[in-house]
């Protein structure tokens, strides 16, 4: 195998959904930065244009491109991801940066300006290889080029729609945890709580933004309550995202509960 297939393998064990997507190894290193990473807008009306702000963070130019993709997502949060860059009027949709300097991307929604329920898109700003500087060290190898593609979530909404969002299961669970990053080896099996959230309206819902109480009874008999904000949310379940009219379910590391029922509320 090939250095560099091999660091291209460890970059898909090591990179997520929401993070640097493709990384082939660099020098000098090339890196971005988008933000914000979750867009929310409306599909008529100011709030169907929305920014996001592309930076370069390190030494040598950046030259980028976006991509819109829509992304549909099942209760297990499977995602199915389709071409959709007809859906948006994107400015402009590439550019070069200078070391340090950003970009900011203007999105407008030209879609369907009346849907029946939200739309879930990703818009990749994908970094494009440029020429690397000869190299000065004597006696130095190929130069591998690094490249960052990184995702942010934007859901287009009808406007007046809301969310209407209940938990119709949770229960404890033995569960296996994935393993780690750029690790093969499975973590222990892990006491949790499965809670599968329903979503009735029209409107998605970003349930990490929400405080969960879960009460219920411990493995001792007593009565057990847990408290997950929504920073701990955020680490554990992401944005919490539940589609208009679909569910989802997760998974979280909370010990200690039984095998009777476990009422979850919300706090704001």
């Amino acid at each position: 195998m090939t250095v560099l297939a091999s660091l291209k393998r460890r970059a898909r064990a090591l990179l997520s959904i929401f993070a640097a997507l493709t990384l082939l190894v660099v020098s000098p290193a090339l890196a971005m930065r988008v933000s914000p990473m979750v867009l929310e807008m409306e599909s008529r009306g100011s709030d169907a244009v929305a920014r996001i702000e592309v930076q370069n963070v390190n030494q040598g130019n950046l030259a980028f491109q976006t991509r819109i993709l829509r992304m549909d997502i099942d209760k297990d949060g499977n995602v199915t991801e389709t071409p959709a860059d007809d859906q948006f009027l994107v400015f402009p949709p590439q550019g070069v940066l200078a070391p340090g300097g950003r970009q900011v991307i203007r999105l407008q929604w030209v879609g369907d300006p009346n849907p029946e329920t939200s739309q879930a898109f990703y818009v990749s700003v994908e970094q494009l290889p440029v020429a690397l500087e000869p190299s000065t060290t004597e006696g130095l190898g190929a130069q591998v080029q690094v490249l960052y593609h990184m995702r942010g979530l934007v859901v287009v909404a009808p406007p007046g729609a809301t969310p209407d969002v209940k938990a119709s299961s949770v229960h404890q669970l033995t569960y296996q945890p994935p393993a780690p990053p750029g690790s093969d080896q499975l973590p222990p099996m892990q006491d949790g709580v499965e809670i599968t959230l329903r979503n009735a309206g029209r409107r998605h819902a970003m349930m990490a933004n929400f405080g969960w109480q879960l009460e219920g009874t411990g493995k001792d008999g007593k009565w057990l309550r847990v408290d997950l904000s929504p920073e701990e949310l955020n680490r554990l379940v992401g944005s919490g995202y539940v589609p208009a009219r679909g569910e989802r379910s997760f998974r979280v590391p909370v010990s200690g509960f039984g095998p009777g029922p476990i009422k979850l509320t919300f706090a704001q």
